[in-house]
């Protein structure tokens, strides 16, 4: 006997336009993989155990299959059946009742589960199972190796779609292999296949952005410095004893490999906790003179944010991009910049070459890659539509 149907998936409302694309992909049947990739509390989740239990609510689908790792904290080790045995099917349901709260009724959602409607399954178990009128969900793709998360594709039978989702760059564990990423780039050359990728403008948890944004700032205080940004730190500290100061990261040679010669390109960036930049500067500019002198770098200082334009525009060749740099924010494992029609050329610069010299320093900053996406706007966009 089927559960009374219920209007589960359309009661939440999208807040982002990311969460609106992944409304209307889940809602639109001609996918039958839909691959979500982005940070924490971009709703990912919630979005898509609402979808899967009003499917089989709605009688739209049989099951609803949900696999998801479980990861100590601690040691980094993937706790599978086999270690946890019932507790692993506990720890997962807790997971669900907090993802569904508010929003729907742990009452049904336990019902379900009772009749074999939703099923809770350890994606290490998967080989010789194939799932037929089923919605399989596998949530944090980044903690399982890539082989896994395709052994479940493998697993998709007949009137089935599955739903991945993942954060390539915050949630995946520091110097591990990038099984997000490269499922999101193997999704993307498929057919039947829609990826969705949120960034922080997506973020709706209490909380989430604060989280994301120490994790950041922990990851990037834990770099290994070079000589030279060991010397540009320590005098900084001498300089400037009541600055914040987050790590340095030095590119001298990464300017001469690209052919950066302009004089508004720094030596080095001093990153900063937030607030803490004009105690680095000095009211006239005193101390970070100071630090130059001492060091005989060019030097600029920036704030660690989530806004990453200030960040760009410290390092980029040309003083005056930032006027045309419209959005930047993640995609995927990279920075996604949009930048005016009349800019990008200058962002990009010649060959490339801009482009490529932010990269290299963002991904010794970061450990992140950047692409760069022009939008037409202003006098381009008004002749396009005249004509």
């Amino acid at each position: 006997m089927r559960v009374m149907a219920a209007n589960i998936f359309g009661k939440i409302s999208p807040q982002t336009p990311g969460q609106e694309e992944v409304v209307n992909a889940l809602s639109d049947k001609k996918y039958e993989i839909i691959g979500l990739f982005g940070p924490t509390g971009s709703g990912k989740s919630l979005l898509s155990i609402l979808y899967g239990i009003d499917s089989v609510v709605n009688n739209r689908y049989k099951r609803f299959i949900i696999s998801r790792p479980l990861i100590d904290v601690v040691t980094g080790k993937e706790l599978t059946t086999a270690d946890l045995g019932d507790l692993y099917y506990q720890l997962t349901s807790s997971y669900i009742q907090d993802i569904i709260s508010g929003v729907a009724e742990w009452s049904l959602v336990k019902e379900l589960m009772d009749k074999g409607l939703i099923v809770i399954t350890d994606s290490h178990y998967l080989r010789g199972r194939t799932f037929d009128d089923s919605v399989i969900f596998l949530d944090d793709a980044q903690s399982i190796p890539v082989e896994s998360a395709i052994e479940i594709v493998m697993r998709i039978g007949r009137n089935s779609r599955l739903i991945i989702a993942g954060d390539p760059v915050f949630q995946r564990t520091t110097g591990s292999r990038d099984s997000a990423g490269m499922l999101r780039e193997l999704l993307l050359g498929e057919d039947s296949a829609k990826v969705i990728d949120l960034g922080l403008k997506d973020i709706v948890r209490p909380g989430a952005r604060r989280g994301i944004k120490l994790l950041l700032e922990s990851r990037v205080r834990a770099r290994t410095l070079s000589e030279a940004e060991k010397q540009i730190l320590e005098a900084a500290r001498i300089r400037a004893p009541d600055a914040d100061i987050v790590t340095v990261v030095e590119f001298v040679e990464l300017k001469r490999q690209h052919g950066i010669s302009e004089d508004s390109v720094p030596d080095a960036l001093i990153i900063t906790k937030e607030g803490y930049i004009s105690r680095l500067i000095g009211k006239g500019g005193e101390r970070i003179t100071g630090i130059e002198k001492d060091t005989g770098y060019k030097l600029r200082a920036v704030e660690l944010t989530l806004d990453f334009k200030p960040l760009i525009r410290a390092m980029h060749p040309v003083s005056w991009i930032h006027k045309h740099i419209i959005d930047v924010d993640f995609a995927g494992p990279n920075l996604a910049v949009k930048v005016s029609s009349e800019g990008y050329g200058a962002f990009v610069g010649q060959k490339g070459l801009h482009i490529r010299f932010i990269e290299a320093v963002l991904k010794r900053l970061l450990g992140v890659g950047i692409r760069v996406y022009e939008v037409e706007t202003g006098e381009k966009e008004r002749r396009k539509k005249k004509t």
